[in-house]
């Protein structure tokens, strides 16, 4: 499988999925939310990160990611529909910022791909180059350019790059069984035997964590 089909297929699996293949690893702060809701995306993490309240960093990555990269900010001053506009135009998959955007009008126009911690009108200053290419701290998580980053309406996780093709077998491996699970349930299965939950019922093992 070339590379374009691995990271459509990490898309396709969703960040949940890859989340729990990961060993439950990987997760961005959930304050972290889809700004437009219903789409997906996965890529190599391109790092940018800003001054507060400043954004010229994330106009720098948007000229220098590549197409299919996802920008991922630290500290990052405001995202609006123009740089928006301008990541598009450069075919960047999306946008994770550990900040705010606005604008969200036109990015549910557009259905750009963004991850943020929510709306906010302020502008942004573009007086500080910031940093580009060098690991960020974003949603708790320290991510490094090449990381592996999915992002959907649950959230986001990162994938560190040594560990994407480990768990790119493991996701295959958890969408399978999952496959198996759903027909089993329909073939009148139980939930608290296909996933072996019973033993956690019995006085001594009540209450212990699954």
């Amino acid at each position: 499988m070339n590379e374009a089909s691995r990271i459509e297929f990490f898309a396709r699996a969703g960040a949940a999925t890859v989340y729990e293949a990961y060993g439950r690893a990987g997760n961005l702060d959930p304050a972290l939310r889809a700004i437009v809701p219903g789409l997906a995306v996965a890529g190599p993490a391109f790092c940018a990160r800003c001054e507060p309240g400043d954004n010229l960093a994330l106009h720098r990555a948007v000229a220098e990611a590549a197409p299919g990269d996802v920008i991922v900010g630290e500290a990052c001053g405001y995202l609006g529909d123009i740089l928006a506009v301008a990541a598009a135009c450069r075919g960047i998959a999306g946008v994770v910022v550990d900040g705010f955007v606005r604008d969200a009008a036109e990015l549910n126009r557009m259905r750009f791909p963004v991850w943020a911690r929510g709306l906010a009108i302020r502008g942004a200053t573009k007086v500080h180059p910031g940093e580009l290419g060098r690991p960020v701290q974003c949603g708790g998580m320290r991510i490094a350019p090449g990381d592996l980053v999915v992002a959907d309406d649950d959230g986001a996780c990162a994938v560190a790059s040594a560990d994407i093709d480990r768990v790119f077998d493991s996701t295959g491996r958890r969408l399978a069984q999952e496959v198996e699970i759903r027909e089993r349930l329909r073939q009148g299965a139980l939930t608290l035997d296909l996933l072996d939950l019973r033993k956690y019922l019995s006085p001594v093992n009540a209450g212990q964590p699954q």
